[in-house]
């Protein structure tokens, strides 16, 4: 089965086809981990992408029903430079190729992904298509002209349409579902906590009916100014009852606090990168996932201060407020893929929410 990528610019790269036998269409991105390929594949931040995975094996781990951050693959398509034929752990129940049948994913293996990621790091994110089955590049160049007319509610695609609730002994959680990430909801669970999840257009007065002890602003895809029913709850929020946001959480918090944000060349998009947290002057390694980022532009003036900054690019990573009990981090604590070293973000949180004065990074 033979397959082909094509991009916006006109690049052209044939492989081998696997997965559903197919079209997809979506904007490609990077993402330099060499492990958890089933996580950034059920990631709902991935809604709307081709992920191209620049480590050059992948698959020898297989899959399972236990490290899935949802019960679907988000992201459109999938492309590797080598797949695995052979899954090597004795947690797999199935491999690669078979769950990307299943969850109706198209991929492409054997191209020179090197080079796409090359193409991105330089050009910028762009439009792509992919194919397993037998089409023109004719077509292909017309499906990118008609994406690009398009647009999506990707957050209204991957959240929850109902209110879900998790029992537990200890505060009283709402998370606003804009893409959450299964991990998060179980650092959460891990600290015993009564959590409800919401939809991302639940209305100010049907959170505080739940009488919450904290707002979890949750991770997710696209553009935070695309979420204005989050953005204008957070800002409803404010000075109500402390709030945590954690990627695009971190995003629509700023907004909801009068900063501004921007779409990235290409975003960050793996598992190691360095965050400097400023007030333990200490650097991390992070996960990330995200193709916008918070203006580092009078942000003192809105009684915004940053707590992290990435340790590449200077960009920020973290925030809290010299008022409000709110603050919000851009990587993402719970890992999954990735390290877990700053986890102890959501004691911080949990901390806040129980009524004790906390230092941010204390």
């Amino acid at each position: 089965m033979e397959g082909i990528v094509y991009l916006e610019d006109g690049s052209v790269y044939k492989g081998k086809g696997f997965g559903k036998k197919g079209v997809a269409v979506g904007e490609i991105v990077f993402n330099t981990s060499a492990t958890g390929y089933q996580e950034i594949l059920t990631d709902p931040t991935n809604a709307g992408s081709i992920i191209t995975m620049t480590y050059p094996v992948v698959g020898g781990t297989g899959t399972n029903s236990m490290e899935s951050e949802s019960s679907s693959v988000y992201a459109r398509g999938f492309i590797v430079k080598s797949l695995s034929t052979i899954s090597s752990n004795y947690l797999s129940e199935k491999d690669l190729e078979d769950m990307l049948k299943d969850k109706e994913v198209v991929g492409v293996a054997g191209v020179d992904t090197r080079s796409i990621t090359r193409k991105i790091r330089s050009q910028g994110t762009m439009k792509c298509v992919m194919a397993n089955i037998d089409i023109s590049v004719d077509e292909l160049k017309k499906l990118i002209e008609e994406e690009k007319e398009k647009e999506y509610n990707l957050v209204k695609e991957v959240s929850t349409k109902h209110f879900i609730h998790i029992p537990g002994l200890g505060p009283k959680i709402v998370v606003v579902d804009f893409g959450v990430k299964n991990s998060i909801i179980n650092c959460l669970k891990n600290r015993d906590c009564e959590i409800t999840i919401v939809p991302y257009n639940t209305s100010y007065k049907e959170i505080r009916s739940l009488n919450p002890d904290g707002v979890l602003l949750s991770n997710g895809p696209g553009n935070p100014k695309s979420v204005p029913e989050g953005i204008d709850l957070t800002k409803q929020l404010l000075g109500k009852v402390p709030v945590f946001g954690i990627g695009l959480g971190h995003q629509i918090l700023a907004l909801a606090l009068g900063a501004d944000t921007f779409k990235m060349k290409c975003g960050h998009r793996g598992v190691n990168h360095g965050v400097y947290d400023i007030e333990r002057d200490k650097a991390f390694i992070t996960a990330q996932n995200h193709s916008y980022a918070v203006k580092d532009q009078d942000l003192d003036k809105l009684g915004i201060i940053v707590t992290h900054k990435n340790l590449n690019d200077g960009t920020v990573e973290g925030i809290k407020h010299k008022y409000y009990p709110v603050f919000s981090v851009q990587f993402h604590p719970e890992g999954a893929p990735g390290p877990t070293d700053m986890e102890f973000v959501f004691d911080q949180f949990i901390d806040i929410c129980v009524g004790k004065e906390v230092k941010y990074g204390a």
